[in-house]
Order: structure tokens, then C-alpha cells, then sequence
């Protein structure tokens, strides 16, 4: 079963051929990150973690049985108790409700973990879907609020 993990730095070897291996699906759907991005690779994912460690963002990865990374999912601009959910699976894993299953997961920990209570999502206008019905409440509103 996978387990959605936070990001450290022994993950890099398998983030980074998560990344080749979707390449050309990732780019099917959104803008490619380019030849820099895996180029410079190691520098890009220590300013990842140092982010993480500044605590401005939260990184985790969906990690298979063995070893493989399955998705990213991430918690970016994290401010005033807020931030922003984006996330990446695999061609292969597409479909079968993997995607869904992490991010209501990774909205949990946003509250318990991260102590959060307002979680922003975006997409790209094509890959724009109905907005799942149990998105909005994993995440309370405050007391008295609404």
C-alpha cells in the first residue's frame, strides 16, 4: 500500500526519476519544466527542502512499496494559517482514485499537522473538472464562523 510521506532529501533519487518517467505526460497537460529543471536538478530540490525547513512549505511524495514515487503533493505559500494544495501522480496510477484518496489525506494532515484552516487549489482551464464534493468541508471553518 503507499504511503504519503514528507519529502526528505533520501527521496531525491526516486523524485527525480518520477519526474523523466512523466515527463512527456506531465507536459501533455501543463507547461514543461524544461531541460534546466533536470539539469540543475540537485540544487532545485536542496531550495525545496530548505523551503520545507523554513516552513513557508510542506513537500510529501507517494511512495510505492518499493521505493518508487507515485506522486507529489504539496502545500506551498503556507501563510496566516492558509496555502496552496498541488499535486502530480503518475501516468500509470491515473484513474483509479490514488489522486483523490492523497489529497484528502494530505488536507488531514494540513490540519493536524499544519494546523490549517483554509486550503487553496488551482488547475490549469484544460485540466479544469468538477470540484469533488468532500473538498470543502475536510478543513472546518472556525468557531463561529459562517
Amino acid at each position: 500500500m503507499p504511503l504519503l510521506k514528507p519529502l526528505h532529501a533520501g527521496h531525491a533519487p526516486a523524485v527525480l526519476a518520477f519526474e523523466l518517467a512523466n515527463r512527456s505526460y506531465f507536459a501533455a497537460s501543463v507547461p514543461d519544466r524544461g531541460d534546466d529543471f533536470f539539469d540543475r536538478f540537485a540544487d532545485r530540490y536542496d531550495a525545496l527542502l530548505a523551503e520545507q525547513e523554513a516552513g513557508t512549505c510542506a513537500f510529501h511524495v507517494l511512495v510505492a512499496e518499493d521505493g518508487s514515487v507515485l506522486g507529489r503533493f504539496n502545500l506551498v505559500d503556507i501563510e496566516d494559517r492558509t496555502a496552496e494544495v498541488g499535486y502530480r501522480v503518475a501516468q500509470h496510477i491515473v484513474g483509479r482514485g490514488v489522486a483523490t484518496a492523497t489529497v484528502r489525506e494530505l488536507c488531514q494532515l494540513a490540519a493536524a499537522r499544519h494546523g490549517l484552516r483554509t486550503l487553496r487549489a488551482a488547475t490549469a482551464r484544460r485540466n479544469a473538472g468538477p470540484v469533488p464534493e468532500w473538498w470543502t468541508p475536510l478543513i472546518p471553518a472556525p468557531a463561529g464562523a459562517g
